[in-house]
């Protein structure tokens, strides 16, 4: 069993969805988060103004998953990162779990 974290921009909810669905990755989580490149948009993001939204509207999809999907997805996500024509692609990462419950 392992960790596994997908980040992506939120205009790609749809893709992701479809790349999780492909891969056999049924059981999986999603919240919404606020992406930065650099810090310098943190520091000129920061406001008196808390209705000011500062950071990209992404999104974190997880899964505690087997190794095979894993790998399944890997490749269905490098696929699509390669064909993109933004400087946004899906960020995927995987965490060794230990034990669990």
């Amino acid at each position: 069993m392992k960790l596994l974290i997908v980040t992506s921009v939120a205009e790609f909810q749809k893709e992701i969805l479809n790349i999780f669905k492909k891969a056999n990755i049924e059981a999986f989580s999603r919240t919404e988060i606020d992406g930065y490149k650099n810090t310098n948009s943190v520091i000129a993001t920061v406001s008196w103004f808390p209705g000011e939204k500062g950071g990209n509207e992404s999104l974190m999809f997880f899964s505690f998953t087997e190794n095979e999907k894993i790998e399944l997805l890997f490749d269905l996500v490098s696929e699509f990162n390669e064909n993109l024509e933004t400087n946004n692609p899906i960020r995927v990462a995987v965490v060794n779990i230990e034990n669990y419950i």
